[in-house]
């Protein structure tokens, strides 16, 4: 049989055959289709699971976010708005909310539900899903989400309709957190029945449901017809058929699929093209205008380089980055806007505030005073410092080979100043080994918002944090005040007032060197509607539609 013979071997054995199979196939496909609205997509990074206690990255979420329900979701502004949760209300000292369910939420179809058919969300469900991630024995990636936040078991069904969530301290961004795909519900008799192969036998409530996944091959999903959502004329979502997911592990290849219209948008491009397409502040080139729309909106992602600067290591003992002066020398010496505008085409915003990117309610990018171009300043500041240029080692710079060439260009203008750094490359198991153990003195990194809310990134230098996310290993006692009166604060004006506080902090101690805000980009099919790029990436495929 076909399937049951190597790929390779029939290649090589029947290359002519193997073609017409190919395209029989393809047309096969065409055929099923033409009648219908697929969403097609790539993802070269391939997908590990659908099972949403391990959606740690985007791969994952942009699926699981089709598959599942959360209680509350964020929508395009950044707000908490309801989903399975239709309303809720939060106690006066604000460690009890309590969620009220909507009773039209069900399962996808499934031969365990009785008659086969979809069984309705209730509060136990949502119990059993939070609690899930919570479990030392299945060992989620998302295990930590609820740490110091919710007490133990702080989730409880007062009844099918109504959930109550207990927190041990006052927490203003637990709904951003409840939104999470971490937070995806599933169905216990579900996930029991299928214990570890749960990962390939999805079942949630999403406006999708699970069909076939021939891992490194295609994943299809199919419109849920019970799916509960209706848009504001009172038509049911999705209006999608269907969702086609395929894994070419090759960007250009992306990219060529694109172009020949078999994939109905692309996430990023790949290096070799991006010159053809994009001119140098970011735009389509001329020729290209009416081949493909170009859609970019502002994305909570910092791309940052981190220094080490626990002063009890002996790595930052020995090195010059131990010095205030030299670190903000270092952010004083590099050219954002050139790095943004001829090594990513004008792809996201060169960070001149704060460590925040734009976006959030708090606004520290109004506010917080960074650092721009100012390589005279940088060398006042190295000679402020005694730093005499070849008096010490070369400060090495790690990082991963996509960024090979930002790393290298950071590098010569830090040469330029007088400080000597050298880049080395390896592979980003080992560099999140490093980070994570101190061992790593001089590192490219990025954040992304798990929440919209600007304490998701101040975690990143509160003292009692671990690596992650304090990979910098900062301690700053009056910092630590700051973020523990945040966390405290109710008061969301007098919160955002502590956030911009502790960002300038960082900036003027500066433990790390922020490079860029990152924007989403979209390379959309002129034929595909509704499909709108949002700050968290997310994969929004509710209100899209194609057109003829």
């Amino acid at each position: 049989m076909l399937s049951s013979y190597p790929f390779k071997q029939l290649q090589k054995k029947y290359p002519l055959l193997l073609i017409g199979v190919i395209a029989v196939f393809t047309a096969c496909e065409q055929k099923q289709y033409s009648n219908k609205q697929v969403f097609y997509y790539n993802e070269t990074s391939g997908i590990a699971t659908l099972d949403p206690a391990f959606a740690k990255n985007q791969s994952i979420m942009w699926v699981v976010h089709q598959l599942y329900s959360t209680l509350v979701e964020i929508d395009s502004n950044l707000q908490v708005i309801p989903s399975v949760a239709k309303s809720w209300d939060i106690s006066s000292d604000r460690l009890t909310y309590t969620f009220h369910l909507r009773s039209d939420v069900f399962f996808h179809p499934h031969p365990l539900f009785k008659n086969g058919k979809g069984r309705r969300v209730v509060a136990a469900d949502i119990v059993y899903s939070l609690n899930r991630i919570r479990d030392p024995l299945v060992a989620s990636s998302g295990a930590w989400i609820f740490n110091n936040r919710v007490a133990n078991a702080g989730f409880i069904a007062l009844n099918d309709s109504t959930l109550e969530v207990r927190l041990i301290r006052a927490f203003q961004p637990i709904l951003g957190i409840l939104s999470m795909q971490y937070c995806s519900i599933v169905p216990k008799e579900i996930v029991e029945y299928y214990g570890k192969d749960f990962r390939n036998n999805p079942c949630g409530s999403g406006p999708f449901q699970f069909i076939s996944w021939e891992e490194g091959e295609s994943l299809v999903m199919h419109k849920n017809n019970d799916y509960w959502e209706k848009d504001k004329s009172g038509k049911k979502l999705p209006y999608l058929d269907a969702v086609k997911v395929s894994f070419y592990d090759n960007k250009a290849t992306e990219f060529l699929q694109f172009q020949q219209k078999k994939l109905s948008f692309i996430n990023d491009i790949d290096p070799s093209f991006k010159d053809e397409i994009l001119t140098k502040k970011g735009v389509l080139h001329t020729e290209w205008t009416h081949q493909l729309v170009l859609k970019k909106h502002p994305y909570l992602n910092i791309e940052y380089m981190g220094i080490l600067v626990d002063e009890t290591n002996k790595l930052v003992k020995n090195s010059p980055t131990n010095n205030k002066l030299i670190r903000q020398a270092m952010n004083y010496a590099i050219n954002r806007r050139q790095l943004m505008m001829y090594m990513r085409n004008s792809i996201g915003i060169a960070a001149e505030a704060g460590f925040v990117p734009g976006g959030l309610p708090s606004n520290n990018t109004g506010t917080v005073k960074g650092y721009t171009y100012q390589p005279d300043k940088a060398r006042a500041l190295l000679k402020q410092a005694q730093y005499i240029a070849g008096n010490t080692a070369p400060i090495k710079l790690l990082t991963i080979a996509i960024y090979t060439d930002i790393a290298s260009f950071i590098a010569r203008q830090l040469e330029e100043v007088g400080i000597k750094v050298q880049v080395e490359v390896v592979q980003k198991s080992l560099l999140l080994e490093q980070t994570a153990k101190s061992q790593a003195l001089f590192f490219r990194g990025s954040w992304i918002a798990d929440y919209p809310d600007a304490e998701n990134y101040m975690a990143m230098f509160y003292s009692k944090n671990p690596a992650p996310p304090n990979y910098t290993r900062y301690k700053n006692p009056a910092f630590d005040i700051l973020y523990e009166a945040a966390l405290k604060e109710t008061n969301d004006s007098v919160r955002y007032s502590l956030y911009r506080r502790m960002d300038q902090m960082v900036m003027d101690d500066a433990p790390v060197i922020p490079i860029w805000y990152d924007v989403v980009f979209h390379l959309v099919q002129p034929n595909l509607v509704g499909f709108e790029p949002n700050a968290l990436n997310l994969l929004e495929l509710r209100h899209a539609s194609t057109t003829k």
